[in-house]
């Protein structure tokens, strides 16, 4: 079996979803795949990195991973992009991504072991990249919710403290609204100018859609390769966000990503030690817990005219 001759039901275009019993409906009109009740995340607290493509959520996923690893706690970082590198950083190499693993036994989950697809990285951070089906021939939910049951039929969240979705930018349908669907908080990284601002608004309001029904809720923005935070703060005054972290634009960080290292990993200096100290103060911070944010996303034309200058 391949990726291309999955069941009806797995196939992007042509699934209608089953609901569980007890379960609601998810979001007006939704076609969307649906969390499985019995393959749900018990423990650990979750989080769904989201933002534009581009904008360094897999830079800003691993070092948060490694941040909350210094802080003791039991990381699992699970990548859901396709290009699976999410996770370099972190174990040095790109890693098989469970899609591989699973079309290498012909999609017989029995035959799979942990160490087929997890994968330890920097500080003990386990790493996992779900990866996805080739494009325009699958849904990149049901890769999402695959790589949950995996690991959850091999008992490696029951030991987990955090875990960390680092999720495909510029895309919030159903397949990669899923994560959502385990997270306690979603996390939205932007930077200072107008499209990565654009595309958080978009974000927003796929993750308003899914709090109806999931208990995710908005955790606040992370700016990120920016100087200034001026249009990112006006934003967030008008929709109700907060900016939880700051990372300026330096190259230490480019040169990490170059290092296939975290930042936590690089040659000390007074600029790299104010950033790992921030990522431990958010860490510490989410790990704590943040407030409920109530965001309310504005219409496309709005937010055009919003931004930027007369």
């Amino acid at each position: 079996m391949t990726l291309l001759d999955l069941p009806r039901g797995l196939k992007s275009g042509s699934y209608t979803p089953r609901r569980p019993a007890n379960s609601r409906e998810d979001g007006e009109g939704s076609v969307q795949v649906q969390l499985d009740p019995s393959v749900q995340i018990e423990k650990a607290k979750v989080f769904a990195i989201y933002g534009k493509g581009g904008i360094g959520k897999s830079t800003t996923s691993s070092n948060l991973s490694a941040a909350f690893s210094k802080l003791g706690k039991r990381v699992l970082q699970i990548g859901c992009d396709p290009k699976h590198d999410s996770t370099f950083t972190l174990t040095k190499r790109l890693v098989p991504t469970v899609i591989d693993v699973l079309e290498s036994v012909e999609f017989h989950t029995e035959e799979l072991r942990p160490e087929d697809y997890v994968y330890e990285g920097y500080n003990g951070v386990m790493c996992v990249e779900a990866g996805g089906p080739p494009a325009g021939t699958g849904c990149g939910g049901y890769v999402v919710g695959q790589t949950v049951k995996l690991l959850k039929e091999h008992h490696l969240l029951e030991d987990t403290d955090v875990v960390i979705f680092d999720v495909l930018g510029d895309v919030v349908c159903g397949g990669f609204a899923a994560p959502l669907q385990h997270a306690e908080r979603a996390l939205i990284v932007t930077a200072n100018d107008f499209d990565s601002i654009f595309a958080m608004n978009r974000i927003l309001a796929a993750i308003k859609a899914k709090s109806k029904n999931y208990d995710v809720r908005l955790g606040g923005v992370i700016a990120n390769r920016s100087k200034d935070t001026d249009e990112i703060d006006r934003f967030n005054a008008a929709c109700g966000l907060e900016r939880v972290a700051h990372f300026p634009d330096l190259d230490v960080i480019r040169r990490s990503r170059l290092k296939k290292s975290t930042l936590f990993e690089m040659e000390p200096s007074p600029e790299l030690e104010a950033v790992q100290n921030e990522y431990l103060r958010l860490a510490a911070s989410l790990w704590v817990g943040t407030k409920e944010l109530k965001a309310e996303p504005m219409k496309d034309r709005d937010i055009f005219d919003f931004l930027g200058f007369d």
